[in-house]
């Protein structure tokens, strides 16, 4: 199977999704702005990584974990993505869409702005990592969410 953690960005919300889901963020804690900042990718995807699916790891349960910018597209690209299997010759459940955006907050927002768009990385980057600090219970949540949904039973 293959876990995709989507949002806007995909830098931010759904790398953070994707370590917790990789256990390797704390499920029972929420890791300082420092802690955050060390996840690599985190606040750190190219212009040129957007639309791609970027491979993070192996799960528990042997599914591949990805993360995907999809800008402001989330319909398009959710259709595109689930059309693959068939063309491929597998079945749509291989593949699991996950949208981190409705964790996401004003200061991930702002923070996430000014260090992507705006190329300000030095004042947006601590933003955002405090914001996502603020979100954490969220993410928490979607993630514990979609491994309800994955495990093997």
């Amino acid at each position: 199977m293959h876990v995709i953690y989507h949002d806007i960005g995909g830098s931010h919300s759904s790398v953070v999704a994707t370590y917790l889901h990789l256990n390797k963020l704390p499920m029972d804690r929420i890791p300082s702005s420092d802690e955050i900042l060390e996840v690599p990718m985190f606040d750190k995807l190219e212009k040129h990584q957007r639309g791609r699916l970027i491979f993070h790891g192996i799960d528990e349960y042997g599914n591949n974990v990805y993360t995907l910018s999809r800008q402001y597209y989330e319909h398009p690209v959710k259709n595109a993505i689930m059309s693959v299997p068939k063309m491929i010759g597998l079945s749509e459940d291989e593949i699991v869409l996950v949208n981190t955006s409705p964790s996401v907050n004003f200061y991930m927002k702002l923070g996430g702005s000014c260090s992507r768009v705006l190329k300000m990385v030095t004042f947006g980057r601590p933003i955002v990592a405090y914001g996502t600090t603020k979100a954490y219970s969220n993410i928490v949540d979607i993630v514990n969410k979609t491994k309800l949904t994955i495990a093997p039973s």
